[in-house]
């Protein structure tokens, strides 16, 4: 029988381990090249993962809820074509053995597998609009142990940051799962009375505000006219990713926003006149790759606004090479697929990748390998547009440009006041990076190009 281990392959920049959350294959199946075998979720997204050979599946390890590391064995094959007798059931929680999800990789002998994303807010078995339940008692924490607790990622690391060890955490989640909550709690010293004494001290040590946010709870509602009680809704999944993100760019960057029209009268009749061919090559051409292409062209000329702040060195990294993120509206919620290496891209190479981002987007498909790593993000709400916007930076960028609708309005050409198409412009700058300046000269020369678009034709 020839052996195949196949290895949790590197999911993408940041990712060290992901959870099981639902097996697609077991032991005896026959799987085809590139068949989905598993969903693992990490702290960017919930990904499918492929099968990288074609052969019969011998053995599965990690139960759903275990979690495993990169390179560490999920399935092992034959090789050989046929099913062989006796094959081992799934492996429980229970009985796979920690060294299995800590094997030692050995050189990879086949094709590396692939993982496809799938932007999900909730995963199998857990309902997010369901009601919460009334909360019961836990077990003390000092009679609480679980050799195997289930818990995400994310959880995982507050405990190892806080110091709890996660087999002596009592769980109030679903399916007996860890929350942060529950790591909080712990860490506080248990639930109940220990826990009130220790919050009281913090707060009495704590500066007014964050004793007011460490107190401050929504009390749950009771009604004596038959109403049904409000829904709660567990805080998870992309939903949470966007919580984090924004509250770390919020708290850390030093917002201000420039806002200025654009006159697009000549960009949009550009835009028809390329229409009709890009459309013969399959592309269907909005007003975004265009600015993408003047976003390009402008931050050749300001290389300081495609930099970021690395917070381990105290150091201004300015990125060498240029990769747009472009912001996209899901039913989970909104994420950043990025074009990369747009400086080396033609108008109409960046308006397919664009259209192929958002197709994935929207079907819950973005591949791995499409999300992280952009040096600067444009976000754009569209016929929603509005009058203008303050975008919040994409951490941990040090500018992002809002882009809103072009609307009919009175605009003045050689002293005549006529009917023009204008687009409002909202950029938001690190101000401990980028000056007032520095931030209203970058904005300048975007409108220029957009302006007057056939200078991205000339110098970009």
């Amino acid at each position: 029988m020839s052996t195949y281990e196949f290895k949790l392959p590197d999911i993408g920049e940041g990712v060290t381990e992901g959870e099981i959350v639902k097996w697609l294959v077991s032991p005896g199946d026959r799987v085809a090249e590139d068949q989905p075998m598993v969903e693992v979720m990490t702290d960017k997204a919930t990904v499918t993962i492929t099968s990288p050979k074609a052969g019969t599946i011998t053995e599965t390890r990690g139960a759903v809820g275990a979690v495993v590391p990169v390179h560490g064995v999920l399935v092992v094959y034959d090789l050989g074509g046929s099913p062989s007798a006796g094959t081992p059931p799934v492996a429980s929680a229970a009985a796979a053995p920690a060294a299995a999800m800590s094997a030692q990789v050995k050189k990879d002998d086949g094709p590396a597998a692939t993982a496809v994303g799938d932007i999900k807010e909730d995963l199998p078995g857990m309902q997010i609009f369901a009601k919460a339940p009334k909360a019961a008692a836990p077990p003390a924490l000092t009679t609480y142990f679980n050799d195997k607790p289930l818990a995400t990622p994310a959880t995982r690391k507050l405990a190892r940051d806080l110091g709890v060890d996660l087999r002596t955490v009592a769980p109030t989640g679903p399916k007996g799962r860890v929350s942060k909550d529950d790591v909080q709690s712990t860490r506080l010293g248990g639930r109940g009375h220990t826990a009130e004494i220790q919050l009281d001290q913090a707060s009495r040590s704590a500066p007014p505000a964050a004793a007011a946010r460490t107190a401050q709870s929504i009390p749950r509602s009771s009604s004596s006219h038959g109403a049904e009680e409000d829904e709660r809704i567990p805080l998870r999944g992309v939903r949470k990713r966007i919580f984090d993100g924004m509250t770390r760019s919020k708290h850390t960057a030093a917002h201000f926003t420039f806002v200025e029209e654009c006159d697009a009268t000549d960009l949009k009749a550009l835009r028809e006149r390329l229409k009709p061919q890009a459309e013969r090559s399959g592309v269907k051409l909005s007003f975004l790759p265009f600015i993408a292409k003047a976003v390009v062209a402008a931050l050749r000329k300001h290389p300081t606004l495609n930099s970021a702040f690395d917070e381990s060195t105290n150091e201004i990294v300015v990125r060498r090479g240029i990769h747009l993120g472009i912001a996209a509206s899901t039913d989970a919620g909104l994420i950043v697929p990025v074009v990369r290496d747009a400086d080396r891209k033609s108008i109409l190479d960046i308006a397919r990748d664009i259209q192929r981002l958002g197709e994935d987007a929207k079907a819950g498909k973005v591949r791995g390998e499409d999300l992280g790593g952009s040096t600067f993000t444009i976000t754009s709400l569209g016929a929603q547009g509005g009058l203008f916007a303050t975008p919040i930076l994409n951490h941990p960028e040090v500018g992002i440009l809002g882009v809103h609708q072009i609307k009919q309005k009175p605009v003045v050409r050689d002293g005549q006041i006529v009917v023009g198409d204008v687009m409002l412009l909202s950029l938001s700058f690190d101000h401990r990076i980028i000056d007032g300046h520095i931030g209203a000269a970058f904005a300048y020369e975007i409108i220029g190009y957009l302006e007057n678009p056939d200078r991205l034709f000339l110098e970009s």
